[in-house]
């Protein structure tokens, strides 16, 4: 199983980038599943999104992640909450490899949304709006609760997951999440 995962934060220690590593960790200890490639795309050098440079020749970037997302058979995003939302990095992402419209990369591809935040609600209205937005681009979300991670200065540290609570339950979404995808792979075939 092919698995890329975007953080939908710039910032190096970012409690996002840090939760997709400590999930990286259950994809790979997952008892029955297939063997795990798991890729992390940067999201940082991809230019604003300009109709103008979207021709057959793209930005590098946007290249790499395309390329990175054509070849997956899942996908995880760890977003923050900017101001109620998504973080713009990450929409300007989703812009560029959403097209063309309903046949992109972004297109039938299950996906894994979860965030973690400093605040109460650990960046759950950010999931809502990013649900939305993948709706558009016929993306597949797990059917499952907010995985958000509130309060999350409390549950890392040095860029590891050391909140025990957090770390069992995000261990049984991926597990769940891995059953999903396999699902849905063999629905498929």
């Amino acid at each position: 199983m092919k698995v890329v995962a975007v953080s939908g934060s710039l910032r190096q220690d970012s409690f996002n980038s840090a939760l997709l590593s400590a999930a990286r960790e259950y994809f790979f200890a997952a008892g029955e599943s297939p063997e795990v490639e798991w890729i992390e795309a940067d999201i940082a050098a991809i230019p604003l999104y300009n109709q103008d440079l979207d021709g057959d020749t793209k930005p590098d970037a946007v290249a790499l992640l395309l390329d990175q997302i054509a070849g997956a058979d899942a996908l995880v995003i760890a977003t923050p909450e900017y101001n109620y939302g998504i973080p713009g990095p990450l929409k300007n992402a989703i812009d560029w490899v959403s097209r063309p419209a309903y046949r992109s990369v972004l297109a039938h591809i299950p996906t894994l949304i979860m965030s973690a935040s400093m605040s109460p609600i650990g960046g759950v209205r950010a999931q809502g709006q990013l649900k939305q937005v993948l709706a558009g681009t016929l993306t597949p979300v797990f059917p499952c609760p907010e995985f958000a991670v509130a309060s999350a200065h409390e549950c890392f540290s040095d860029g590891q997951l050391t909140d025990a609570a957090t770390a069992q339950k995000l261990e049984r979404l991926v597990v769940d999440f891995m059953a999903w995808v396999n699902a849905e792979i063999d629905f498929e075939h």
